[in-house]
């Protein structure tokens, strides 16, 4: 499928031994809505985050998103606010059971696009790991007809 949006996202970790790390990507990608009123945003990782080779899709259902990378590499993350659920995270160096802990997200997707938002702590063997927040803004690629 044609990118269909533009996605730009903003990220911040937080963790308790170093200063702040910030990342800004804006990309093309495709915003595509399910019967059940569910959408999935996707887009390909750039050499920028790391994440070169990988397609990261983001299902965004109700209060709960799932991100799911395939390529280079393989995660599988659940956000649902005020839940912890447990994942994993596949690196070149082998695979971590990582926690997920969300204490706020907030998501103003639509047809035309809009924001979301997720504030989450990473845990690795029941240790916090760090503090992130994720914010992402779609709009319609302008350079298509509408």
């Amino acid at each position: 499928m044609t990118d269909n949006v533009i996605i730009s996202i903003k990220g911040k970790q937080l963790y308790a031994e170093s200063s702040p790390d910030e990342m800004e990507l804006v990309t093309s990608g495709t915003l595509n809505w399910d019967a059940q009123g569910g959408c999935t945003v996707s887009y390909q990782e750039t050499e920028l985050t790391g994440l070169e080779g990988t397609t990261t899709k983001l299902h965004i259902d109700g209060g709960r998103v799932t991100l799911l990378r395939e390529g280079s590499i393989n995660s599988q993350m659940v956000f649902e606010e005020g839940r912890r659920h447990l994942s994993m995270y596949e690196t070149p160096y082998g695979a971590l059971s990582i926690g997920v802990n969300t204490r706020r997200m907030r998501s103003t997707l639509n047809e035309a696009g809009g924001d979301l938002e997720i504030d989450y702590a990473i845990e690795i063997d029941n240790l916090l790991a760090g503090q992130n927040l994720f914010r992402m803004n779609v709009k319609k690629n302008p350079s298509l007809p509408q």
